[in-house]
């Protein structure tokens, strides 16, 4: 089965030809190759496939997308708020490595001691929360240069020195 991974929402129409403002959380100018496959949550759980034909980069969070079947405002205009996914390999491929995204799936440790799988990232103002399960009991876990001590990309770990006492509360 494949997984998919949230990388934003579709925000507005642009233009009179069907092009839509993709709002994502990839942290880097991101531009899909034609014919490249985003996934929209047209019902929740149901992630139906588009073809990019054509996108551009407004900023390190917006992309402007044509998609292959959408060539009107209208037809634009019913997928705006949706969530858009991409597969897990291409996710990869595209997430900035700066990105707090890039996290999703990295083991998490404290001091050492492995606390749980990166389900989730939660951009804040000030900090960075991950989203795991510790102890059977979903645990938000707060990433800042106080708490993060390092990144190990090669082995896909996040290495922090947590408050004492704070895993205690969800545990």
């Amino acid at each position: 089965m494949n997984e998919y991974i949230n990388i934003g929402k579709l925000v507005a129409t642009f233009g009179v030809n069907g092009e839509i403002i993709l709002l994502h959380s990839l942290a880097k100018k991101l531009i899909f190759k034609n014919g490249e496959a985003i996934f929209i949550e047209q019902v929740k759980g149901s992630y139906i496939p588009y073809f990019v034909t054509h996108s551009k980069a407004r900023t390190l969070e917006e992309t402007n997308v044509s998609l292959e079947g959408v060539s009107t405002k209208e037809q634009a205009h019913r997928l705006i708020s949706k969530q858009v996914w991409l597969l897990d390999a291409d996710f990869r491929r595209l997430a900035g490595t700066n990105s707090p995204i890039s996290l999703l799936g990295y083991q998490l440790f404290n001091e050492g001691d492995f606390i749980g799988k990166v389900e989730e990232v939660i951009e804040q103002p000030h900090q960075v929360l991950i989203k795991t399960t510790y102890k059977g009991n979903e645990a938000l876990i707060p990433l800042h240069e106080e708490t993060l001590q390092k990144v190990d990309r090669k082995k896909g770990e996040v290495h922090v020195v947590l408050p004492e006492g704070l895993l205690e509360i969800y545990g």
